[in-house]
């Protein structure tokens, strides 16, 4: 015993040089939450962050948790444990959990065709019929992640041949439920799955009481949104809630309550292995496949030496949030955020409250604060487009475009900030820089043409949708951005 303390203490002093990895099992919480509470306003201040809520899982149990900065950047109103936050996709694993606990009243079966409950045609596709529930939860569907605005739902490929991430399986899902319970999706969600769980603060549609308490989604250049009030749930994104609430849900998949055991075994049980470059994979033919990265039954799973973790990401733009957890090692993290940027702090937050290796870093692949990308931003906010491009220019007469660590997506985001800012000329010259470096890349063309139909340069614009369609004929955006300018 006297040899196995001694082992121990040496590891949790020298942890940094020996398991800096390693998860934080055996830190003890205070000193976890007292480095968290030192040091997370500094790093909502490097990531542009105005608020911020985390909820710290250990044992088992939810052992803290805190709001940080302000709900609304004008206001000054503090964040606080109450405070409501947008949890966008967090929506999709809450959602099926509530679809598991029904299906076992024997009422729906998770494997037959959704066709068979929903008599409506969905999707004008004779494929349609080979779509489940289990296939929706895994991501298999082969529906895009959103039809295009005012277009039709296609299927791009056979459901259940790969793992391509789609919000419209999760629609239909709930559409499909609707029917059978007679009532609406959030109802539902309130009856399987809120009401079981205690988890009071949470709702997939705007509540009155929500007025007083809801943090208010930033922009890149930090001014508050208007909020978004709507009157019906959409399980794919609309879920509204708590840290401490979200910590509720995510213990009962730890501890296994609310379903059977071997319901959770399937859970979180890969049924598909990812594709490591994409997340949207409708148009990749690659056949790659992950052996540390799977989807199981609503959630993102990764294998890793600390062991597996279920875990899941929200973008509803202005909002993002993050929560992983170790159901063996009883561990786990929760944070919302309220700002465009929330995500880049994504790592080193993880990393203090948990630690652990992390692939699903790279596979939802969200820039860090101190990224290259995010001070050649910062660089062009504060001197302009053309004193950002001379030096970027400037450090590719001796490196690549990855010695300098600026990537496409990266030059692209900072384009539409630019478009956020009226500032139309400045974001041109950007996408043109994109196309220069990535000349085989759809996206760059399409964003270039949108920068020209914002200008009212339509000759431009209609020339590089055409580049983009070329290059990706499965661009839907872009041919409806396309018709809608050859109609003009």
């Amino acid at each position: 015993m006297k040899t196995r303390y001694f082992i121990t203490t040496v590891l949790l002093l020298f942890g940094s040089l020996f398991a800096r990895d390693a998860l934080k099992t055996n830190v003890p919480v205070a000193d976890v939450v007292n480095d968290l509470e030192k040091y997370l306003p500094e790093l909502m201040e490097k990531a542009n962050t105005p608020g911020l809520s985390v909820a710290l899982i250990r044992d088992g149990e939810l052992a803290w948790t805190k709001g940080f900065g302000v709900v609304n950047t004008e206001s000054g109103q503090p964040v606080t444990n109450n405070t409501i936050f947008d949890a966008a996709s967090l929506s999709k694993p809450l959602f099926s959990y509530a679809v598991l606990r029904f299906a076992q009243e024997g009422k729906f079966n998770i494997d037959a065709p959704l066709t068979d409950y929903l008599p409506e045609k969905y999707a004008d596709d004779e494929r349609l019929s080979q779509i489940t529930a289990r296939i929706v939860m895994s991501h298999r569907s082969g529906f895009p992640n959103w039809r295009p605005r005012g277009g039709e739902l296609e299927i791009h490929f056979t459901p259940g041949e790969k793992f391509s991430y789609s919000g419209e399986g999760f629609v239909y899902l709930s559409k499909v439920i609707e029917h059978l319970v007679g009532k609406p999706m959030h109802e539902f969600v309130r009856e399987y799955a809120f009401q079981p769980l205690g988890m009071s603060e949470s709702s997939f549609i705007w509540e009155d009481r929500y007025q007083d308490r809801i943090a208010f989604g930033h922009t890149i250049s930090g001014k508050p949104i208007d909020l978004r009030q709507n009157s019906e749930g959409n399980a794919a994104a609309s879920l509204r809630t708590t840290a401490g609430d979200y910590a509720k849900f995510m213990l009962a998949v730890i501890n296994k309550q609310g379903l059977p055991g071997e319901i959770f075994d399937k859970i979180l049980t890969p049924a598909v292995n990812l594709n490591p470059d994409c997340v949207v994979c409708t148009s990749n033919s690659s056949d790659e496949r992950s052996s540390s990265l799977g989807w199981g039954l609503g959630w993102g799973l990764q294998k890793t030496a600390d062991g597996n973790a279920f875990w899941h990401w929200g973008d509803n733009g202005v909002y993002k949030c993050y929560v992983v957890a170790y159901p063996e090692k009883k561990i786990g993290v929760v944070f919302f955020t309220n700002s465009s940027d929330g995500m880049s702090l994504r790592q080193e937050l993880v990393s203090r409250a948990i630690g652990g290796t992390h692939p699903a870093f790279d596979w939802a692949d969200y820039e860090t604060y101190d990224s290259p990308s995010m001070q050649l931003r910062q660089f062009v906010l504060k001197k302009g487009a053309a004193a950002g491009i001379a030096k970027y220019r400037s450090m590719r007469e001796t490196k690549s475009p990855e010695e300098i660590g600026v990537t496409e997506r990266g030059i692209n985001r900072l384009g539409y900030v630019l478009l956020g800012q009226d500032r139309i000329d400045e974001a041109i010259e950007l996408f043109k820089l994109n196309t220069e470096e990535y000349p085989e890349s759809w996206n760059v063309y399409d964003s270039l043409a949108e920068a020209y139909m914002e200008k009212g340069e339509n000759d431009l614009a209609i020339k590089f949708y055409n580049k983009s369609i070329e290059l990706n004929p499965g661009n839907s955006h872009g041919k409806d951005m396309l018709k809608k300018l050859m109609d003009k």
